[in-house]
């Protein structure tokens, strides 16, 4: 039987949320705090559960990025996760280097953006929320929903179909990972040390 093991990213595999630190060190920290503060309501109405997350993300994700090439932008995405690998959890790294030795299928589904994602392990398939492009520009949306809840089942079920295929270990950290490890067939529901 197949092996699959899936981590997120964010705060399991990672120290932090990147969002904000992706942003501060594409941005600098004058456009952060105008942005932060231009957007603040939106994201306050997003942590009292009055306005949908995924939409407050996008909002914020387009102020910041909507009209920049995505050359410019995975290149701003290579730069940060190459000076930010002190932010992977070594037994985070030990864990999913055992599981790929091992044989296994080794995925990475998170709700940050995948292209800041993939320079962090180039040789993991990386199901994150992808960034819709015209004529070479981001345009500040979403192509896909934001990877996030019953998101990350959906993405495996894409990938791997047949269920009865395949044995599913999955490690997350969050609410947002509550639905994959109830997936799972064996479930670690806390971060790397």
């Amino acid at each position: 039987m197949k092996k699959i093991v899936a981590f997120d990213f964010d705060g399991t595999l990672t120290t932090r949320d990147t969002l904000l630190m992706f942003i501060l060190d594409a941005k600098g920290i004058y456009t952060f705090i105008i942005g932060f503060l231009y957007r603040l309501p939106l994201i306050i109405m997003m942590k009292l559960r009055l306005y949908p997350n995924y939409r407050a993300k996008q909002k914020v994700f387009s102020y910041f990025f909507k009209g920049m090439t995505i050359d410019t932008f995975n290149s701003l995405c290579r730069h940060f996760a190459e000076k930010n690998h002190h932010l992977l959890r070594p037994e985070g790294l030990k864990t999913l280097k055992k599981a790929r030795n091992a044989g296994a299928d080794v995925l990475i589904i998170s709700a940050s953006i995948d292209n800041w994602v993939q320079p962090f392990f180039p040789d993991v398939k990386v199901l994150g929320t992808q960034v819709e492009v015209e004529d070479g520009r981001l345009t500040g949306r979403f192509l896909t929903k934001n990877c996030y809840g019953q998101e990350k089942v959906n993405r495996i079920k894409e990938l791997y179909p047949h269920r009865e295929e395949y044995h599913l270990t999955a490690y997350g950290d969050s609410n947002g990972d509550r639905e994959l490890l109830a997936f799972a067939d064996e479930a670690h529901y806390k971060p790397f040390r």
